[in-house]
């Protein structure tokens, strides 16, 4: 399973004190070095972590894959275009909200993600969609010719009772085949961490795996480098 890591919080640091110090692009090609096979930031349209200067950084600079987090609007899109990261994510984005709540829907606004998905593969990038494990939103996602999904985990994650948390797991474990059997690549994230990744790993149908805030939560207590490779070792053994 690959693991890429979320940086966004290293610019949510910086951006505290408007100053320039924890650098995101700076992290980003320590957790290269450190072994991650990828690096995923979230340019959001209000700027509130990572900024334009950070992705065009990155994309000069991270060696392994970057996967830019959007929402699908035109400002956004152009500056991707622009940038060729290898994967863009479609994700849906409110202002008020502390982190992404949910996936985005695509059955209900398929005209605009069609329609962001065909800019996106005209500038050869491949595009994902971050979705609920809902097989007629799975559906959806392939009928726009996506390439990927994301299946969002925060349900998982947040579930507080074995029950639930079983409950959520098989519906992500029948969402990952479902769209396997239609030929998606499938990728998930939101939540995870160095406890709940565990039952992941029995599931062969997710490729890869997005984890920001609990590996840089980690990093306080241990270091960077130790708290990243913990992570790798989890997802890849």
């Amino acid at each position: 399973m690959r693991f890429c890591i979320n940086v966004d919080h290293i610019a949510t640091l910086r951006n505290a004190r408007g100053e320039t110090q924890p650098d995101p692009v700076t992290f980003a090609l320590m957790a290269e070095q450190f072994g991650v096979d990828g690096i995923v930031v979230h340019l959001r349209e209000d700027r509130r972590h990572i900024n334009e200067r950070d992705v065009r950084l990155l994309r000069e600079l991270v060696t392994t894959k970057l996967d830019l987090e959007m929402a699908p609007v035109d400002e956004i899109i152009q500056i991707a275009c622009d940038v060729c990261p290898e994967l863009a994510t479609l994700v849906p984005e409110k202002r008020q909200e502390l982190t992404t709540e949910g996936g985005i829907n695509v059955i209900d606004n398929i005209n605009q993600i069609r329609s962001a998905v065909e800019r996106l593969h005209e500038a050869e990038i491949s595009v994902s969609i971050f979705i609920e494990p809902d097989i007629n939103q799975i559906d959806a996602a392939a009928e726009i010719n996506a390439d990927f999904i994301e299946i969002h985990t925060g349900h998982y994650a947040n579930a507080a009772s074995e029950e639930d948390i079983f409950e959520e797991l098989e519906k992500v474990r029948l969402a990952a085949k479902h769209a396997k059997k239609l030929g998606l690549g499938v990728n998930a994230g939101h939540g995870l961490n160095y406890i709940n990744i565990k039952e992941f790993l029995a599931i062969e149908e997710i490729d890869e795996v997005s984890i920001g805030h609990a590996v840089l939560a980690r990093a306080i207590y241990v270091g960077a480098e130790q708290a990243i490779k913990e992570m790798i070792a989890l997802t890849k053994r």
